[in-house]
Formats: C-alpha cells, structure tokens, sequence
C-alpha cells in the first residue's frame, strides 16, 4: 500500500468494475473487491498487479495479488485463487487501475512553521511554503522560497537550501540539500496504450538517510512503487540524477553530472567520476569505481574499477586503447621508397 502521508487511498472496486474502466476483459473472480496496486512480489489479497514480462512468470506463478492483468498467453500461469483481468497492454491497464485507486496528496493548504516545527531552533526563512503533516527536527535551516510538499519529515540538524523542493520524501538528520535540488519528482516510467504513450503514476518515496549531501540542482526520483533509498553519508555533486527505484549505498561519491537510470543498485563506497551513465536495473558491487565518462551497461563486480563505452575493466580498456593507437600510428607512418 502506498505511504498514506503522501497517497490518498480511494474506495475499493470490483474486479469486474476496474475491468470495464482499464480496458481489460475479465476472465474469473469479477466479484473480488480491490483496495490499492502492488508488484507481484509484494501484493496481497486485496491488491492488483501484472505480469508485463515473462521474465516474471516465477513472480507471477508466487503472487499472493487478489487480481491479476496478463496478456492472453499468460492466462493458464495465473495463480488459481487469483482473479483474472486480460489485457493485451498489462501494463497501461495496471498504471490506469492506479489512478482509480490511489490519488497523490496535493499541496492544497499549508501550515504555519510553528505547526511544523519541532522546537524553537528551527529557522524557516522568507518565502518557505509547507504542507499539511510536514515535521522538521530540532536545529534544522529552510532557506528561501524553497517548497516542502505535503507530509514529508526532515530530521534535526538539516540544511535545506533555496529554491528547493521536497515531495514524497523522508529525510534524515544532518543531511544538506543545497539550492535548486529536487527530490520525490515522478520518476521516468510510461508504457504504450492503443491511443498512444501514457505515463505510469509513480507510487513510491525518496529516503534519505542520515549525513546526505545532494548538490545544487541534482534530482532524486521518488519510486515507482517501491522506494528510491540514499545510503547514509553517501554525497552527490552539483547537476547529477538518480532514477526511480535506486537503492545507492553508504558512503558513496556521485561527482557532476553523473546518471544513474532507474532500479540500479550500488553497494557502499562506490565512486562515480563526472559524467558516468549507468544503464537500468544494473548492480554495482561494493567499494567499485566507475572512470569519469564511463557508460555502464553491465553489472559491475565488487572492488572493480571500469572505464569507457561500453565500460570495461580499466586494464582492459587501457590495452585497447593503447593498441587502438598503435594500429593509428602504423597506418600513418610513410611507406619506404
């Protein structure tokens, strides 16, 4: 179930009702009642989910999910106690179903900083808007015009900077967000439909943990579904971007202008150089480096440093290059009379 501090949960609907409006045919159990959305992994009887991939046909095969979305093919693989919803575009069909059920809170009203505050030594500077159920901790700085959304929680000690934005987020204590940043925006998620691209609504958080640092103008996502988490004392440069569903652990450096697309997992003490790309749902093994400008499209080992595109072992990439350029200097040396 979506964190009800930042996801309003709306009435339930049959299967056979969520059918009619997601454009899917009902194949069994239309009466099942249906409260919120899940993956596979984590629904339960009354939540719905799909199966957009049969590279989840084990996920699909041990879902608990009271109701289903599959193509056509994958109607037999359903769980029996399960209903059935057909879809040809599962996906889509899931991503409507979540704007039936589930509707992000807005900024509608804000409070005042006493109401926010924990105690006195919090200082909320000229500007500063807050939603409804904000929490800031003791000792904690907001800095002008910046925009805290509704129900977020900052720990004590904090320094949140100008010009920033929080939404669907939990912060620990002593973590800085220096001016321009923006986290819990929607993540990059959308999936074709008969009438076109739609987006995917986006259900999860932002954690960050104690001791983070994130520079001026880099952007968290919040999760598809389940969260995006920066590890504690983990530090981020100026202008970089961390996808939906990102699990980065402690310690690590992200310097400028670093990507990291969505559902990556990176290990403690990683260090990205400038201008690294890291491809989706790709796991980065603990004390690892990644050269500055390196394109990852493979998991990377633990302690291992890569370098490139497509990234490679840095000895590996080093004895190409360097016999890359032998071959250059061979070809444009002169002939012999």
């Amino acid at each position: 179930m979506p964190d009800t501090r930042f996801f309003q949960t709306l009435p339930s609907l049959t299967v056979a009702e969520l059918a009619a409006q997601i454009g899917g045919a009902v194949e069994r159990g239309g009466d099942r009642s249906i409260a919120s959305v899940a993956p596979l992994s984590s629904a339960d009887r009354g939540a719905i989910a799909f199966l957009g991939d049969r590279k989840f046909a084990n996920a699909l095969a041990q879902t608990q999910a009271g109701c289903v979305i599959v193509p056509p093919e994958a109607v037999e693989a359903a769980p029996a106690e399960a209903s059935v919803i057909v879809s040809r575009t599962p996906q889509a069909s899931w991503a409507k179903a979540s704007l039936l059920l589930h509707r992000a809170i807005t900024l509608d009203t804000a409070i005042t900083p006493q109401d926010a505050a924990e105690d006195d030594s919090v200082v909320i500077e000229p500007g500063v808007v807050l939603g409804t159920g904000v929490r800031i901790g003791r000792g904690s700085r907001i800095c002008a015009n910046t925009v805290i959304g509704p129900g977020v929680q900052i720990g004590r000690d904090c320094v949140i900077g100008s010009n920033v934005t929080v939404s669907f987020a939990l912060i620990g204590d002593r973590v800085k967000l220096y001016a321009g940043a923006r986290i819990g925006e929607a993540g990059f998620g959308a999936t074709g439909t008969a009438a076109g691209v739609m987006d995917i609504p986006q259900l999860g958080r932002v954690i960050l943990q104690d001791g983070v640092t994130v520079g001026a103008n880099s952007c968290i996502d919040r999760g598809a579904y389940d969260d995006t988490v920066i590890g504690e004392n983990t530090k981020i440069d100026n202008l970089v971007m961390v996808g939906h569903n990102c699990v980065i652990g402690r310690n690590c450096l992200l310097v400028a202008n670093t990507g990291i697309s969505g559902s990556v997992t990176v290990g403690d003490n990683v260090i990205f150089g400038g201008k690294a790309g890291i491809g989706d749902h790709i796991t980065i093994g603990e004390g690892a480096r990644v050269a500055a400008g390196a394109g990852v499209l493979a998991d990377i080992p633990a302690g291992e440093t890569w370098s490139g595109y497509p990234a490679r072992p840095i000895r590996q990439f080093l004895r190409e290059t360097v016999w890359l350029a032998k071959q250059a200097s061979a070809k444009k040396a002169p002939k012999e009379s």
